[in-house]
């Protein structure tokens, strides 16, 4: 008990040395050790990279998982130790949706059968998210939290320490001063004819006690500057580290992008591959903007409203027969347009045939389309001068 009440003694002592030092210096009533330049560009540096690394942190979070909630969940059980449940994505929720609406609805009907395929793809984009994000906080999250976490605290712990070696420098520094100024008044000659005999012991005295008083604060003060500069060393060895740090950094950051890269290419390839199925079904939406008789064609339309709801990207036919199941195709050479019902029309892709019996299209250039009776309504006959051949309507735009 005597030896714990000692130290805790002395640890309230060290403590209160160091408020005193601490608060002198804020005041500036005490002179404070300055640390080198080159250390004081490690400090910086490292207080910068530990900010920035919290802030791309939180935001790729975010970027991960825009449900605050489930990110608050998440972290109670990562700190509970717990595994986290695994949660359905937003586009697997909305594929479920969708898929329950078309069982609804009448998976046989046009919609319903849009339905099935639009749940299929946004089942795929959800499966590809939960890739992402799984990769993303393996190869990116993961390396900035052990960080933060670790090495940083680590370097925190140190500069604390550091912190408290150089308080108790200055405060030995302060306290030396004091004892050679009381020392050196001490050991003034007293007047003779003034000061009694009596003072002269006293002094003496005094002067042996503050001579001894230097000798302790010298002592005190070599510890002190060894324990600092012990300290200086390993602090500034672990803040050269963070050179360290920004590469693996940099090379998590590029192993994010990468598997960013793969996400949204998986995600174009799906909606693309979605967007190909739904062609064929665009005749059935958007009747008007085809000509699948041979009726006279319809007035032209202003020149300032959109004549045809062109798709973002050129997507292929899915159906590509001239004649109904069962028929045998007709051979375009021996197929003549009709008397009426033909149109132009402006390419808008590019387009490469599939076969002999299409006609490759460049974008921007005019020819002349027009239906058969019986042909797929996703695909017209096009002349351009003494070529035939099959075109997608998705890829056009009637003029008249």
């Amino acid at each position: 008990m005597d030896f714990n009440m000692k130290k805790l003694a002395s640890d309230a002592g060290i403590f209160f040395t160091r408020a005193v030092q601490f608060t002198e210096e804020k005041f500036g009533q005490a002179e404070k050790t300055e640390l080198d330049a080159h250390f004081e560009n490690l400090l910086a540096r490292a207080d910068s990279t530990k900010n920035w690394t919290e802030k791309i942190l939180r935001q790729t979070e975010v970027l991960l998982q825009p449900n605050p909630s489930a990110r608050v969940e998440e972290f109670l059980y990562e700190k509970l130790d717990r595994k986290v449940p695994s949660r359905v994505t937003n586009g697997e929720l909305l594929a479920q949706y969708m898929a329950e609406a078309a069982s609804e609805l009448g998976p046989t009907t046009p919609y319903g059968k849009t339905l099935i395929k639009v749940a299929e793809a946004e089942k795929r984009l959800g499966a590809a998210e939960r890739e992402f994000i799984h990769t993303a906080s393996i190869n990116f999250l993961t390396p900035l939290r052990n960080f933060l976490e670790g090495d940083w605290k680590t370097i925190s712990k140190e500069r604390r320490l550091l912190q408290n070696r150089r308080l108790d420098l200055d405060a030995c520094k302060a306290r030396l001063k004091k004892a050679k100024a009381a020392e050196a008044k001490a050991t003034t000659v007293p007047d003779f004819q003034e000061t009694r005999p009596r003072n002269y012991i006293l002094s003496a005295s005094a002067s042996a006690l503050w001579n001894d008083e230097v000798d302790k604060a010298e002592q005190e003060l070599r510890v002190a500057q060894t324990e600092f500069d012990r300290q200086a060393e390993v602090t500034r060895l672990l803040l050269e580290g963070i050179s360290s740090t920004h590469v693996n950094h940099l090379r998590c950051l590029h192993e994010f992008v990468e598997s960013q890269t793969t996400y949204y290419a998986q995600c174009y390839r799906h909606m693309l591959d979605l967007q190909k199925q739904l062609g064929s079904s665009q005749g059935a939406i958007f009747p008007g903007t085809f000509v699948g008789t041979t009726e006279p064609a319809s007035p032209p339309l202003s020149s300032t409203s959109p004549t045809t709801a062109a798709a973002t990207m050129p997507v292929g036919p899915s159906v590509a027969g001239l004649a109904p199941p069962g028929e045998a195709a007709l051979r375009l050479e021996e197929v003549s347009p009709p008397a009426s019902g033909t149109r132009k029309a402006r390419v808008l892709y590019d387009y490469e045939a599939a076969d002999s019996s299409e006609l490759a299209l460049l974008a921007d250039e005019l020819i002349t389309v027009y239906s058969l009776p019986g042909m797929d309504p996703d695909w017209l006959i096009g002349e351009r001068g003494n070529k035939k051949g099959k075109v997608p309507v998705t890829y056009l735009e009637l003029l008249s």
